[in-house]
């Protein structure tokens, strides 16, 4: 079982940067292809972003792309989520996920995740 730790999160400005990050406890960690959704209240979890397994596919939703920077270090066991340029329609809880074996065109897809973490609020005042 996978254990995914979120840190980072925390009060902005609007403008401003933030990075999450997402910390596994599986040693098969460069096997998974990681992502970060993130959920408002009453709302769907909605796709941000995805990175696959050797770090060399990142796939990003429109909303964010130029913004926002996923990467990850298999030596760490940990995906990062660089968020630039930040907007209060970014507000949210950000979650790290974790799947083994998504296809390219099921990268943005939650239901492609088997493992995920608590999540991290993220606030961007405006």
């Amino acid at each position: 079982q996978v254990q995914l730790v979120e840190s980072g999160g925390g009060l902005v400005q609007a403008g401003g940067s933030l990075r999450l990050s997402c910390a596994a406890s599986e040693r098969t960690f460069s096997r998974y292809t990681m992502g970060w959704f993130r959920q408002v209240p009453g709302e769907e979890r909605e796709f941000v972003a995805a990175i696959r397994s050797s770090g060399g596919t990142t796939r990003y939703s429109d909303s964010v792309k130029g913004r926002f920077t996923i990467s990850r270090d298999n030596t760490k066991n940990t995906a990062y989520l660089q968020m630039n340029s930040l907007k209060s329609e970014d507000s949210a809880v950000y979650y790290c996920a974790a799947g083994y074996g998504i296809i390219l065109s099921s990268m943005a897809r939650r239901d492609s995740y088997d493992h995920w973490g608590q999540g991290t609020q993220v606030t961007v005042s405006s």
